[in-house]
Parts: C-alpha cells; structure tokens; sequence
C-alpha cells in the first residue's frame, strides 16, 4: 500500500500546554491549526496535537488512547473497504474537514487512514494565528 504522506496523532487533555511545547520548546514548525488541533512539521512526516475530546473524565490514564499511526492517502474509502475485505473491523467517518477510517492493529493500537487532499488543503490554507 502507498501512502501519500504519513502523521502520528497525539491525543491529549493538556492541549494547551502540549502545543506549547511541541511550538516553543521543541521549535517545531506548526503547519495548521483549528481550536482543537494543531499540526506541526515532523520530519517528513506530521506531529498532530489533538484535544482528547473522547476522555471526559471517564477513563483511567492507562485506559485512553494517546496516539494515533495517521496514514493520508487519495481514497480512504478504497482502502477502508479492502481492509473491511480483509475482516478487519473498520469506523469510516466523513467530515466537514475529511474522511477518515479508524481501525486497531493486532496490539490495539488506533490507526486512522485519511483524505490526502482535504489535509493537503489544511496546509495550503493556514495563516498563522496572532
């Protein structure tokens, strides 16, 4: 399978404080952001800073997903159905801004394949926040 660009997802309910970080401590270069996330370069890939917005207090630490292995590719309905073909149980979502398709690896761990041309467009469009 071909990706068109690859991304880790970093769920957290200390945004604010993890955008700092990844921003003005490590210096990374934020490539967009919404009120809810916040994209940075990554090597030649994306760190995504992404509010926990599932957590709600109601999961212990160990119990929330902290990460996600983002995949962006031009069809995520494509390869959402051969991963379905596959018997691999597959939640695809579209969006206002993108289609994605979660799904967990054999250890649980989330993975998520996305539009490339919606994110493509994300970073296009960014003007950085004053």
């Amino acid at each position: 399978m071909k990706f068109d660009r690859t991304g880790i997802i970093l769920y957290t309910i200390a945004y604010k404080k993890c955008v700092d970080f990844y921003e003005n401590t490590l210096e990374l270069t934020k490539i967009f952001e919404t009120e809810e996330l916040s994209c940075f370069e990554f090597g030649k890939s994306y760190l995504m800073v992404e509010l926990d917005d599932e957590y709600h207090g109601k999961k212990t630490p160990d119990e929330r997903i902290k990460t996600c292995i983002r995949m962006n590719v031009p069809d995520v309905k494509a390869v959402a159905d051969k991963l379905v073909s596959k018997h691999i149980a597959v939640d695809y979502q579209e969006h206002s801004w993108g289609t994605i398709a979660k799904f967990y690896d054999p250890d649980g761990n989330l993975c998520a394949f996305k539009d490339s041309a919606k994110f493509e467009k994300q970073i296009a469009d960014f003007k950085p926040m004053q």
